[in-house]
């Protein structure tokens, strides 16, 4: 992912191919300094909330045994990429956006143009997964879902996969010192029968946005569909309820997440995809404002996750407030159901000593007044036979093992 593709894909070598702000000693891209200003604030702002955020997203499923699932697992792997992404690049390309110049080293122009493209492919595929899995856990719950071991070694695949598809981008990576300045650039092998860099360019945007945008789109659509076209019925177990509505929710988060990333990649792509095949444009004095907009848009996808989840997700609501509100870390804590299973216990014991004060015994023996039934010790009157109130509101007839059978 070059930073400037009018200075990137630039060849000293040969004087006839080079792009004017390429063989100029200067740059001819200049801006007052108060726009530099502005969007140095911008890009910097990327960053921190980019890096904060997703290192406490990691801290939150990592540091809770609770909050180690498939989904999260990947969710980690996801921040991870992003972040990473954030502090390497982000600054780096506005930098060499704005000055046109590479101060960085021959090793960092390489991971400069290597590393945004395994991230992101590292990223979208996360996405993928997960999407397969909840594919997977609502359309076909009872097939075996990934174990732990499993899903690691799938995300260790994703990265492999990444770091294959952007070699080339590590390969070609070059620097030059030209009158004046250095530039970091990408010197592609010229070949008369193909032009490899179109062809290169062409199968990455395929790759890491429109193939995987497509799987998603198809399994959400399918979940989606199962999810919310058929209606609760009125019997409906409180239990099976609360698991449709939280997988609901997981799911809508997760639509949230994936359309935001396509929204902020795409003007990227279509930038990626004209300076390709049309170079001319990229000419323009006000093509240096243009990069600029599209990749602050490209790179702040890295920094709108952990708001998502914040917003959408309880968990990952508490484990935030439990980071950064130092007024209730109790309630956060409690949110996430951190504390040990004797804890989980107590809570489902007073569950069901609240239900048991919610018994209203209406069935009396023949002959017994109110008075002589209010006399009994609690241990008779538990022993007959009542109508319990239940939370549906329905009665339902429960008998002690003692009474005899009708």
């Amino acid at each position: 992912m070059d930073p400037l593709y009018n200075s990137t894909d630039c060849d000293p070598a040969n004087e006839t191919n080079v792009p004017v702000n390429c063989s100029n000693g200067f740059n001819q891209f200049i801006q007052p300094v108060w726009q530099i200003t502005l969007w140095a604030v911008a890009y910097c702002s990327i960053v921190a909330v980019s890096v904060v955020g997703n290192v406490v997203v990691i801290w939150i499923i990592l540091a809770h045994k609770r909050m180690r699932t498939v989904t999260n697992y990947f969710l980690v792997n996801l921040a991870f990429a992003e972040a990473a992404m954030s502090a390497f690049n982000t600054v780096i390309n506005f930098v060499y956006a704005v000055h046109n110049e590479w101060y960085f080293g021959l090793a960092y122009c390489r991971f400069h143009n290597f590393f945004p493209i395994a991230a992101i492919f590292a990223s979208i595929y996360s996405m993928a997964a997960i999407a397969s899995d909840r594919y997977m856990a609502i359309i076909h719950p009872l097939q075996q879902r990934l174990s732990s071991t499993e899903t690691c070694v799938m995300i260790g695949v994703i990265w492999m996969l990444a770091l294959l598809l952007a070699f080339p981008q590590y390969y070609y990576s070059s620097t030059a010192v030209l009158p004046g300045r250095t530039v970091c650039y990408i010197d592609w092998p010229e070949y008369s029968t193909v032009d490899f860099k179109k062809i290169y360019y062409v199968c990455v945007t395929l790759l890491i946005y429109f193939l995987p945008l497509c799987i998603m789109g198809c399994a959400y659509t399918t979940v989606g569909f199962t999810l919310w076209a058929s209606e609760i019925p009125g019997d409906t177990s409180e239990h099976y309820k609360e698991q449709l509505f939280a997988k609901r929710k997981v799911v809508k988060m997760m639509i949230v997440v994936v359309c935001t990333f396509a929204v902020c990649w795409l003007p990227y792509h279509i930038y990626f995809l004209l300076h390709q095949f049309f170079p001319d444009l990229f000419e323009q004095r006000y093509i240096q404002q243009v990069y600029l907009a599209v990749m602050w848009l490209a790179m702040s996808s890295t920094m709108y996750n952990p708001i998502i989840y914040y917003c959408l997700n309880s968990k990952f609501r508490a484990g935030f407030q439990q980071v950064f509100c130092c007024c209730a870390p109790t309630v956060a804590k409690e949110e996430l159901e951190l504390k040990s299973p004797r804890y989980l216990q107590t809570q489902v014991s007073t569950y069901r000593a609240s239900r048991m004060e919610t018994v209203v015994p209406t069935a009396v023996h023949p002959g017994e007044t109110e008075q002589k039934r209010a006399e009994l010790p609690s241990c008779a009157a538990h022993s007959q036979p009542h109508a319990e109130v239940t939370s549906n509101g329905l009665g339902s007839e429960s008998k002690s093992p003692n009474s005899p059978q009708q």
